[in-house]
């Protein structure tokens, strides 16, 4: 069975890896996590320095999967989903920037979602069944999917954002593919197309669809986004006793979840940098330990973290010793100064988001 996976609400049955990522949410409406992370030895860190983005990929994700997928294939997903570079520059000091931009859509969201629907395929082909992913976006995770997904034969796309909080790139990514990929703009924000995703799912009557899952809720979303801390790592540094400090854009907490799963698999780590914008309950969690969501959420230049309720928030609490419900109920407090010596989280206004943008355009080109 490999390892199993159980549900951050912990009423619904284990199950592993495989049915996890079909299913995408547990059927208590709680999220699936691995009741163990496996470690990567010394040894085995040592070995991906050598080794490009995919062969690190395969070896990182290979931890998990396990089983479920045969070496031989997950290369050839790996290969496929993986076809392009990822530059990591220099901006000052020891400051760098890691380029997550280059696939596709032009999103970092790309290196989930690729090896994502190529996994799900897979796992389609070897059942001989079909699904249809029904996911909500803010912006970069619908051109992502909907890229990602087109022509993948076993699965139907249907694509729900907020029309009028998305750019014209965006909406033209995800609404002009066709063929297995719909696009539909919802009047109001993605607070609410995420809470309609996951009324589906809930819903009974829908059960018959075969509904399925490629937001972060779905853990083979948070799978492919460890391997990049660890290609960051080490193409930085020359030894493993080197720890280093990563700071994430944030917005349902998808990207920062996958560092907190590649730091538990052993990638040493010293801190990591939450950034949110406006929309700032994280960082008011972290300070106070009171939860608060905002709702709705705040409308900010970076859309696509227009965010009022990490859905991936319930992950990180489980992961530090705590429990919440799918309504953002903090039922068991985790273990705040362990979370506080892990992450840092900073609110970074409009304002300041627009002159720290020019300052580094103009000083570093």
């Amino acid at each position: 069975m490999g390892i199993p996976f159980y549900s951050t609400n912990h009423k619904a049955a284990k199950t592993n890896i495989r049915d996890a990522i079909l299913t995408g949410q547990a059927p208590d409406k709680g999220l699936y996590m691995p009741s163990n992370i496996p470690k990567l030895t010394d040894e085995e860190l040592d070995s991906l320095r050598d080794k490009n983005y995919s062969e690190i990929a395969k070896i990182v994700t290979g931890k998990l999967l396990q089983e479920y997928v045969p070496e031989a294939v997950l290369i050839r997903l790996c290969d496929d989903a993986y076809d392009f570079e990822i530059p990591i520059e220099k901006v000052f000091d020891h400051n760098y920037l890691m380029r997550l931009d280059k696939g596709p859509t032009a999103s970092f969201k790309d290196f989930a979602a690729r090896l994502m629907a190529r996994l799900m395929n897979y796992f389609l082909e070897q059942q001989g069944r079909r699904l249809l992913i029904l996911t909500a976006t803010s912006g970069d995770t619908g051109g992502a999917v909907s890229d990602a997904f087109y022509r993948q034969g076993n699965v139907d796309m249907v694509v729900l954002y907020p029309k009028d909080e998305i750019s014209e790139r965006q909406r033209k990514q995800m609404t002009t593919l066709g063929e297995n990929v719909t696009a539909i703009g919802i009047d109001g924000k993605f607070d609410d197309c995420q809470a309609m995703v996951k009324g589906a799912f809930a819903d009974p009557d829908l059960k018959s669809l075969n509904l399925s899952s490629a937001n972060s809720i779905n853990f083979a979303r948070l799978l492919p986004q460890t391997v990049y801390y660890f290609y960051a790592y080490m193409k930085l540094t020359s030894t493993n006793n080197q720890r280093v400090i990563f700071s994430v854009p944030s917005g349902n907490f998808g990207d920062l979840m996958g560092g907190l799963i590649a730091y538990n698999m052993g990638l040493p780590v010293l801190k990591f940098i939450a950034a949110v914008n406006e929309n700032d309950e994280f960082p008011k969690f972290l300070k106070t330990g009171e939860y608060q969501k905002i709702s709705p959420s705040k409308n900010c230049l970076s859309s696509a973290m227009n965010v009022g309720h990490p859905s991936n928030l319930a992950r990180l609490i489980d992961l530090y010793g705590g429990q919440m419900d799918e309504l953002g109920n903090l039922n068991k407090k985790p273990d705040m100064k362990l979370l506080r010596k892990d992450i840092a989280s900073i609110s970074v206004s409009d304002e300041i988001t627009k002159k720290t943008i020019k300052e580094v355009y103009e000083t570093y080109n």
